[in-house]
């Protein structure tokens, strides 16, 4: 085992970072698909209880888009992982690039000196040295893993898990395929950084202008007087972008082939630094079996929304032919395309992409009005104005500054909502409240509760929780007992939504379910304006990175410490 880090140095170097950053402003056939190019696509499976895994530079090419990437054993994704629940493994990692790096494993259960961030809970990975990660595996189910070091994860430096269970007792199948979600740019990271920092809006192609027709004058007038546009759904879009499917972007044409009559089991992983994804194969329906690698009541369903994290498992018998498989960005600007077909080289059309998405009053935190126009509060001048600007609606918990510049005043809970844009879809959609666990939870009533704010100010880039960047709270970390039972509360203050990410633990959703069978889950979607609650057992010690998943939103602040301590 490897001797603790000291926590005061290693975050240290890791507050240095993240300040340039700102600063630059039964087991079934297994498919994995592989490409061609400088940086193989999808390319290979690891397993056994000794793993080797080199970061290195490459190029990448997909669709008319070109330019530098970070390969892992020479492929974008890197290689699927694929383990066993029981075994020990040993991950060695070695770093061919002339910066720091790391490899997160994303919902694992293990050590936290092997969770993989640097100035958290180990220094990284020197250039030329390999750091060895060894831990037991205590779970099965769907992964994935990424770097942890500035903006790497956005290169291409990402890769499936998948771990087999002891014992399979769940929904048969007959051949599975991992899909991995993400995306491509040309631009450099940090580029793209500065260019948010300078304009949150310079990717956004889909703004609604004055002259607009899809809603009123009065409607127009209330978002300017606020300094918002309905429009703001993503930060980075498709004009930037090009969206891959295990690395493949639509041009590249991915067959994933089956035999007719065949389940097949999809394990779709969300390994985006942006981008929510809504996903769905015209003309079939979808039986959801997991939620994050852990097992649920199976869900009958034609659409579902992903989060930057968040990965589901789902089951589909398409009838004998090719059926289109289409990972739709939310503010539909783009599209991952894959073709699920019994007839190899068949295909079926692709659809159009959506109307653009525009937000409502419920997304601006007025969720006790969602039904109604917003010039039904315009009762005098700058009335909604001042309510969303009101930061003395706060609690005093959250620190008000420059970084805040909004407030739901009157924040709901949106569990039952399926995401933004498939609330008015005819076909059924995966909501959370959908969700139950498989097995029965050990019950234990929350013995505490702790509400966060999700705070920023999007004009000027700065994103934070109860007001506090992280560079500014990381010796004032989220404090939790040893097998302390909380009931934790976040309250979405912005207009964006935003995956939440806590490692080294799973949590239990407040989503209606009875308390035992609360679906358990590593990830959580905060609606715009909203607010989504969890119930916690902090069984794991140590220093856990805590944090908005979206890549940009984390490294402008948007990231805290859990600490998990017996209580003195």
């Amino acid at each position: 085992m490897a001797p603790l880090i000291s926590r005061r140095v290693s975050r240290r170097t890791l507050i240095r970072s993240t300040a340039s950053l700102a600063a630059l402003a039964g087991i079934p056939m297994a498919g994995w698909a592989q490409g061609m190019g400088a940086a193989r696509k999808g390319s290979g499976e690891l397993s056994g209880e000794d793993i080797s895994l080199s970061i290195g530079d490459s190029h990448f090419a997909t669709g008319g888009r070109q330019g530098h990437a970070i390969a892992v054993n020479g492929s974008i994704p890197g290689p699927l992982i694929r383990l066993r629940e029981g075994q020990d493994v040993r991950l060695h990692v070695t770093n061919n690039l002339a910066e720091d790096s790391s490899i997160h494993w994303h919902g694992l259960l293990l050590p936290f000196q092997y969770d993989g961030v640097p100035g958290v809970s180990f220094p990284g990975i020197a250039p030329g040295q390999t750091f060895t990660y060894q831990f037991p595996i205590r779970q099965s189910g769907t992964y994935w893993w990424h770097s942890h070091s500035g903006l790497q994860e956005q290169s291409g430096h990402y890769g499936p898990i998948v771990i087999e269970p002891a014992h399979y007792h769940g929904p048969a199948h007959d051949r599975e395929y991992v899909l991995l979600l993400s995306e491509f740019t040309p631009m450099h990271p940090h580029d793209i950084m500065r260019k948010l920092k300078v304009g949150e809006h310079y990717f956004n192609r889909q703004m609604l202008t004055a002259t607009s027709g899809e809603m009123s004058g009065a409607d127009r007038r209330m978002w300017g007087r606020m300094r918002m546009n309905p429009r703001d759904i993503l930060d980075v879009s498709g004009s930037e972008y090009s969206y891959l499917i295990n690395g493949h972007g639509p041009a590249d044409d991915l067959e994933l082939t089956f035999r007719r009559g065949e389940r097949v089991r999809l394990r779709v992983i969300n390994g985006s630094a942006m981008t929510f994804f809504n996903v769905r194969i015209p003309g079939a329906e979808m039986l959801v079996v997991a939620a994050d690698g852990q097992d649920v009541d199976p869900v009958a369903v034609e659409e579902f929304q992903i989060g930057a994290a968040e990965t589901y498992d789902v089951i589909v018998q398409p009838a004998d032919g090719a059926h289109v498989l289409v990972a739709e960005a939310m503010d539909r600007s783009g599209m991952g395309v894959a073709t699920l077909t019994s007839q190899p080289g068949a295909r079926a059309p692709v659809p159009d992409l959506r109307e653009p998405v525009t937000l409502t009053m419920a997304d601006m935190g007025m969720g006790a009005m969602a039904g109604g126009s917003m010039a039904g509060m315009d009762h005098g001048e700058g009335s909604m104005d001042h309510s969303m600007r009101d930061l003395s609606l706060l609690p005093d918990s959250v620190a008000t500054g420059p970084g805040v510049d909004m407030v739901a005043p009157m924040s709901a809970d949106r569990m039952d909502y399926p995401g933004l844009g498939l609330d008015a879809v005819s076909h059924r959609v995966l909501r959370y409240t959908d969700l139950r666990a498989a097995s029965a939870n050990p019950m234990r009533a929350p013995e505490r509760t702790l509400q966060i704010h999700l705070t920023g100010n999007m004009e000027r880039y700065m994103w934070s929780f109860d007001g506090q960047q992280f560079t500014a709270v990381t010796d004032d970390p989220i404090r939790f007992g040893f097998d302390e039972r909380v009931r934790v509360t976040l309250v979405n203050d912005t207009m964006m939504a935003h995956p939440i990410h806590l490692h080294g633990h799973f949590f239990e959703l407040v989503n209606g379910a009875d308390a035992t069978h609360q679906p358990r889950k590593h990830t959580l979607i905060v609606q715009p304006g909203s607010k989504a609650t969890f119930d916690l057992t902090a069984n794991e010690p140590g220093d856990w990175a805590f944090h908005c998943h979206l890549l940009y939103h984390m490294h402008a602040g948007m990231m805290q410490v859990v600490t998990v301590r017996p209580l003195a």
